[in-house]
């Protein structure tokens, strides 16, 4: 872990050892006013040394303008420091999220993996840069104080040292402590973050059912959680300071009597006595500062904890001699194909089904039958427990992933828009498109001319997930990506579902211009837009039960003629 951490200060070593060097000569200079005190004590002043005295003013005034120097140094370039490691930090685990699998997302809230970008790194950094400073700082000042009073009076310096291991005790016996309740803190704010996120995402469902109290509630549990929580790691923490107060304040105390019968045995110890009680926080603050910085040490520990968590997960990976597909034809084939989301909860058994090239294969049965998790099996989002999936005879395990998703069209009911402008998300199916093939992009899908009709046609934003468009309007866009990415597989997932029976039959027009001369996978909820696909297959708990073409079905007077005659009916 500590090898990790250290790893992010190699491209930053010049920066860092001047930042060290920096602190280390500010904790020098610290010493240099008890220093002359005692000298100005002891000799200067009784002596009426005039020149020296000015001379000493004048010499402290240089070195605290050079700490004021070092000081603007290791504020600003050291925080820069920290910055630039935060940016490494936060580009290798976006890096890593891109490249996790779908499952990882399926079990991991987005306000949570938001919070391990956000809070999580800046308190790493804060660590990374006021850790290693601390250290040097504190541990410099502690050995050059501790000489400097070994030099004044022995027996008072003993006394002072006397004061650490307990410190160290109580440090040791209330850190676990405290980073527990720390850890839980953190977790508790992730809680609100995912809240926070579902909440805001959804604030039309909420306005909708006015159910704006039930959120509120809802928000609240994760609060109160962060509440409580809270009171936890702080009670530990002010235990902590208290504590380690109280025992340097006693020895204060004890040092106080200590010298006051020092003086009492031998006033010429006077400048002596001053200088050290002059320098007796030279070397508590440091002991101090060292101990407190568990606090923030513990919350960078714990931040880098859940930032390597993530950094640890596998990604999704290809086979060591996984080659890239090409020249696809479209021929797609599932072979005794089981899976299931988790151990105990198969969703599809034994499947097995040809789509041959160009053909429109129709998926239909009721809902959780795992019609969806054959859509999403193809292009690899999960892979399978048994059997195999082909693509031109060729397994998909063996191709990249890249290369195979890169021939393989997706259009779904929940259309996932950015929020930017009409251009962009048309171009995001082949980013390298022109712009003349993105404005024949959306005339197939019939959406340009909507598109023209606006004062800054295709550089209008559409707001976050589209909300500024129609469902149909966000589908046709959804349509137009695909007709740039121009893939030979196709697959319409519920695509007009959710869009009502005129936006239905628009909407079509574009689909079926979309399907032509493509291997066409689509799940459909309405028959009646299925009702030419070249095979229509039946699927219910997570099995083929019929295949065949609309009127082969019909006939068969099984589950798809049943669904038919209710539509029918329906209709």
């Amino acid at each position: 872990m500590l090898k990790r951490f250290l790893s992010y200060y190699k491209p930053h070593k010049k920066i860092f050892i001047l930042d060290m060097l920096a602190s280390f000569t500010m904790s020098a200079i610290g010493i240099f006013y008890p220093m002359i005190t005692r000298q100005l004590l002891n000799d200067f002043m009784p002596n009426k040394k005039y020149n020296e005295i000015i001379i000493c003013g004048s010499l402290l005034l240089v070195v605290y303008l050079m700490r004021m120097g070092l000081s603007y140094f290791v504020q600003y370039q050291g925080h820069m420091m920290g910055v630039k490691m935060q940016e490494q930090m936060r580009s290798d685990l976006f890096s890593h999220i891109e490249k996790l699998p779908i499952s990882f997302f399926d079990n991991n809230e987005t306000g949570k993996i938001m919070t391990r970008m956000t809070s999580d790194l800046f308190d790493i950094v804060e660590l990374a840069h006021h850790g290693p400073e601390n250290v040097l700082i504190t541990s410099t000042s502690i050995i050059i104080s501790f000489a400097y009073l070994l030099s004044i009076n022995v027996p008072l310096s003993l006394i002072l040292l006397a004061c650490v291991p307990i410190l160290i005790l109580i440090s040791s016996v209330l850190r676990k402590k405290m980073r527990d309740a720390f850890k839980k803190r953190r977790e508790a704010n992730a809680v609100i973050n995912a809240a926070l996120e579902s909440s805001i995402s959804g604030i039309r469902v909420t306005k909708a059912f006015t159910n704006q109290e039930k959120e509120i509630e809802k928000f609240s549990i994760g609060n109160v959680e962060f509440v409580e929580n809270s009171r936890k790691a702080y009670k530990s923490m002010g235990q902590f300071h208290s504590s380690t107060t109280f025992v340097t304040d006693v020895f204060n105390v004890i040092l106080l009597i200590a010298g006051g019968f020092l003086l009492l045995t031998d006033a010429k110890h006077f400048g002596d006595y001053s200088a050290f009680i002059v320098s007796i926080n030279l070397f508590i603050n440091p002991v101090n500062t060292l101990i407190r910085f568990m606090e923030s040490f513990q919350n960078g520990a714990t931040g880098f904890e859940r930032f390597v968590e993530i950094l640890d997960t596998p990604i999704e990976e290809d086979m060591p001699d996984a080659v890239d597909l090409t020249d696809v034809k479209g021929v797609i084939e599932f072979k005794n194909v089981t899976y299931g989301y988790g151990k105990d909860d198969e969703v599809l058994t034994n499947v097995s089904l040809k789509i041959e090239k160009g053909q429109t294969y129709a998926l239909v049965g009721p809902s959780g039958g795992g019609k969806t998790t054959i859509c999403h099996l193809i292009p690899r989002f999960y892979s399978v427990h048994e059997g195999e999936i082909l693509v031109d005879g060729v397994n998909i395990n063996s191709v990249t992933s890249q290369s195979l998703r890169k021939n393989i069209g997706i259009v779904q009911q929940d259309v996932y828009l950015f929020n930017s402008s009409f251009k962009e998300n048309i171009l995001y199916g082949r980013l390298d498109a022109t712009f003349d093939e993105v404005v024949e992009a959306a005339k197939r899908a019939n959406i340009h001319e909507y598109i023209m009709t606006l004062p800054d046609g295709y550089d209008t934003i559409i707001g976050e997930r589209g909300v500024k468009l129609s469902g149909g309007q966000k589908q046709r866009l959804s349509i137009a990506r695909v007709f740039l990415k121009n893939p030979p597989i196709l697959i319409l997932d519920e695509a007009t579902s959710a869009l009502d029976n005129a936006t239905e039959i628009l909407i079509q027009q574009s689909l079926d211009e979309l399907c032509k001369g493509r291997t066409t996978l689509v799940v459909a909820h309405r028959l009646s837009t299925i009702k030419n696909a070249n095979r229509i297959a039946v699927v219910s708990e997570g099995k083929i039960c019929e295949e065949g073409t609309h009127d082969e079905l019909i006939s068969l007077n099984g589950i798809y003629a049943m669904l038919h005659k209710q539509q029918f009916r329906e209709e």
